[in-house]
């Protein structure tokens, strides 16, 4: 184990009304519960948020209700990566405003095949855009999603440049070599993973936790797994949350997680996604189930 102190961020759902509009309401309502359960803050407004479903206004307004509700900006990391650079400042000054602690930027990600001074040039305009009193900035590594990679030479250009505004990464690719290469080039960084199963090499490594999809079914096994780290319960958190993990992975993510979410919560309005996804069928009722079932129970050494 390292001294870095392990954290989990949940990349916290967008809650729809029935007209699909932004249901603020139980976007607070949801984020109060995860951090009741022991998330240590959240990252909203990425890939499990449907971020990119919504419009600049929408994740305006979903942040300043989080604020307003009384969550302590400085616990909230939101994405506001988008194509152009000028709307990623906007949303990155928003957030600084606020007070948050820090943005997590994705690349400029609908051209592909451009080379590290591209993507250094289009960050460095952002940054520059965001003034003196820019949020830290946590880079956005999810090529399956984005096409458009994080490198190891695109982070040494960024911290080059822009020192220690480049905080951290979120490593969504899923490989862990990729995740360990990071961290032992860039030790002063925070490096989270996305997926709680690999929260025991992360931190071991020197990395800083967890921001996963599926934590915001399982916020308290994964609390319990990062507690327990190093001590005999460490087997037993580990092994709970790898299965809830396992269940989502073979499910239409998104729909899924807020499925299991209406079904923790005794609410179906949390289940709607906004187009061009689409919602569960009764083929992925059995292992949500299964995924809530496991979640809510206690985990024994």
């Amino acid at each position: 184990m390292t001294g870095k102190t392990i954290e989990l961020f949940v990349p916290a759902i967008t809650p729809f009304r029935a007209d699909l509009s932004l249901d603020c309401a139980r976007l607070v309502d949801q984020c109060r519960w995860l951090l009741e359960q022991g998330a240590h803050g959240l990252a909203p407004f990425g890939t499990t948020s449907e971020a990119n479903s919504l419009t600049l206004k929408e994740r305006r307004e979903g942040l300043e209700a989080l604020v307003e509700a009384g969550i302590a900006p400085g616990r909230i990391i939101p994405g506001t990566g988008c194509c152009a650079a000028g709307d990623t400042a906007q949303l990155s000054r928003h957030a600084a405003q606020l007070g948050c602690r820090g943005v997590l930027m994705l690349p400029p990600f609908y051209y592909k095949g451009v080379d590290e001074a591209g993507l250094h040039a289009a960050f460095a305009r952002t940054i520059e855009a965001c003034g003196p009193d820019a949020a830290a900035i946590y880079l956005y590594h999810i090529p399956q999603m984005s096409g458009v990679p994080i490198t190891l030479g695109l982070i040494e250009r960024l911290r080059a440049s822009f020192g220690d505004r480049i905080a951290g990464l979120k490593d969504s690719s899923g490989d862990w070599d990729n995740t360990a290469a990071v961290i032992a080039a860039f030790p002063e960084l925070d490096v989270y993973s996305a997926s709680e199963s690999m929260i025991p090499r992360n931190a071991a490594a020197g990395g800083a936790g967890c921001i996963s999809a599926s934590s915001n079914v399982n916020p308290g096994g994964i609390r319990r797994l990062i507690d327990g780290l190093g001590t005999a319960d460490e087997a037993a958190a580990h092994e709970q949350v790898s299965e809830v993990r396992r269940l989502f992975e073979g499910l239409p993510l998104i729909p899924a997680i807020k499925a299991a979410i209406a079904e923790r919560r005794a609410d179906p309005g949390y289940a709607r996604v906004r187009p061009p996804l689409t919602g569960t069928t009764a083929d992925h009722a059995a292992a949500i189930a299964a995924a809530v079932r496991l979640s809510r129970r206690p985990v024994a050494a």
